[in-house]
């Protein structure tokens, strides 16, 4: 089976059912290097912003994707707001000109992260990916499915966030492969890297959180 040609963001679903803008791939030329951020993002919120911001800047990538996930397989759905809700929201938050929206982990039919890693890298092979993430995701990384397929699938970069900072590197994935740690300063650096290759980026904090909002009451719609 071909790849779909990158111009058409793979626009058509089954059957040839034109999909919305947000359920399509951004396109990307060849050779640019792409963030992958993805979540729930259930609020999204400033943190999430800041984290991507964060990334954009120091990987100096061309594009961070923000991969709204339909469900997050090691959280509750029970408070979990439609995806086309959570989508719009993050659109709305994410503006700037290089920051993609997209849900098309819906399309793929993939609830994990290492399968939707493994799907994209087969889709846009001319792409260098970064998997994007928040020190605060690190803590319970080791149970994400196929965890050791993501680390050495593709480079990942590591943003700071409250309260992880001296827990990051004594993370069980930051132990195994401490030797395939980068120095921050070298970071601009970690999209052209072979994985596996991990940084961490330290930068401004911000202590929004989903949990906290759903707390106080913040829902979408």
């Amino acid at each position: 089976m071909t790849n779909p040609d990158p111009k058409m963001g793979d626009s058509h679903g089954k059957l040839g059912i034109v999909q919305p803008d947000w359920m399509r791939l951004p396109y990307a030329a060849p050779g640019n290097r792409i963030g992958l951020f993805g979540g729930s993002f259930n609020p999204p919120h400033p943190g999430h912003l800041m984290v991507a911001e964060t990334a954009l800047r120091r990987l100096n990538l061309h594009q961070i994707w923000w991969l709204v996930t339909p469900g997050n397989p090691l959280k509750c759905h029970r408070n979990l707001a439609p995806l086309e809700e959570r989508v719009a929201a993050a659109q709305a938050l994410a503006r700037h000109p290089r920051m993609k929206v997209t849900a098309y982990e819906k399309v793929l039919g993939t609830s994990y992260t290492a399968s939707t890693v493994e799907q994209l890298k087969l889709r846009r092979p001319h792409l260098n990916f970064v998997w994007v993430m928040g020190a605060d995701n690190l803590s319970n990384f080791h149970h994400w499915q196929n965890w050791q397929s993501i680390i050495e699938g593709v480079p990942v970069a590591i943003v700071d966030r409250p309260k992880a900072t001296l827990s990051s590197l004594s993370a069980q994935v930051c132990q195994r492969y401490a030797f395939a740690q980068l120095k921050e300063k070298s970071a601009d650096q970690l999209p052209e890297c072979k994985a596996p290759c991990w940084t961490i980026l330290r930068g401004p904090l911000d202590e929004t959180s989903s949990t906290l909002l759903r707390n106080r009451g913040h829902t979408l719609g």
